[in-house]
């Protein structure tokens, strides 16, 4: 049962524990099934935020890698024309669902959101299968590369089942049942269906240009170059990137280890970061004076209508 602050989202569930890993004592006292929302609550929202994000920027990069994909945001022409608003819909949908549980009131209005947008296509199920995987263990992957620390069992198994939960919701068919079926529908999935097409390319170009967006344009170039060093082989291939030196890649595996060494001296997160970026362009102070039904919404007056009326 979730406690009372986690269904609100005003404070740390249970307060906040005393040392660096007292987080993780909590979480090994919450069993990963019945409670997987408050454990991956705090793994994503307290313990790695920043990783969280990154690696889901990254994931969402990796489903642009399958043709049917690529080939829908293309033809809708979203990353083409708003890539930013588009990012920040997925992004914040997604924090909500985190931050306050998908059967609260604001991630049933987020899910509901989710299931518009996604309602207006005709979505392969194996292909909205795959991007779920990439929700659950893409940012594995990364934690256990760049974390301050590596996930534990329970978090691993929490993520997997907050996510297969969120599938049910969204009318994703087949989910498998276990952890492992899961990871080998993903694997197989990408073996037969990762490959270069023309709008790969399109949109990969698109969500590399904002990337670089972020930054003073003196660094876009190097930024660039610091993302296809952290693209594996299968991605690069895919989008047609050419690969980055050898010692750009090392360089930037080195520079996020030397982080994640320094966030393992800080003490335990005292408020959650799961919906609260401050870099986010689209919806400037969310989630103050927003609702999740705000985003995706694509007429900008209606949008703060609404936000008014709230």
């Amino acid at each position: 049962m979730l406690t009372k602050t986690m269904r609100t989202g005003t404070g740390a569930p249970g307060g906040v524990p005393r040392g660096r890993h007292g987080w993780q004592r909590r979480i090994e006292e919450l069993d990963p099934v019945r409670d997987h929302e408050e454990i991956h609550r705090i793994t994503a929202g307290y313990e790695f935020p920043w990783d969280y994000q990154r690696s889901l920027e990254f994931a969402l990069f990796r489903t642009y890698c399958v043709p049917t994909i690529s080939e829908l945001l293309q033809r809708t022409g979203e990353f083409e024309k708003r890539p930013q608003k588009r990012y920040d819909d997925t992004a914040l949908l997604m924090a909500e669902l985190v931050e306050h549980g998908y059967d609260s009131e604001r991630g049933v209005e987020s899910l509901r959101v989710v299931n518009r947008m996604h309602g207006k296509y005709d979505i392969d199920n194996d292909d909205m299968l795959y991007v779920l995987t990439t929700f659950i263990y893409e940012p594995i992957d990364w934690i256990d590369r760049f974390g301050w620390r590596r996930l534990t069992p329970n978090e691993r198994l929490a993520c997997f089942h907050f996510y297969r939960q969120v599938g049910v919701r969204m009318g994703i068919r087949n989910i498998p049942e276990t952890f492992e079926d899961f990871y080998r529908f993903k694997a197989e999935y990408e073996r037969t269906h990762f490959r270069y097409t023309d709008d790969n390319h399109r949109v990969g170009t698109y969500t590399l240009t904002l990337f670089c967006s972020w930054f003073p344009a003196a660094l876009r170039p190097l930024v660039a170059m610091g993302v296809y060093a952290l693209l594996d082989p299968m991605m690069l291939a895919a989008f047609g990137f050419p690969a980055a030196p050898r010692w750009l890649q090392n360089a930037s595996r080195r520079a996020l280890r030397i982080r994640a060494r320094f966030v393992r001296l800080l003490p335990p997160r005292r408020e959650s970061k799961a919906a609260r970026d401050p870099r986010n362009r689209t919806y400037p102070g969310y989630p103050v004076g927003y609702r999740p039904r705000d985003l995706g919404a694509d007429n900008d007056k209606q949008r703060g209508a609404r936000r008014r009326a709230a």
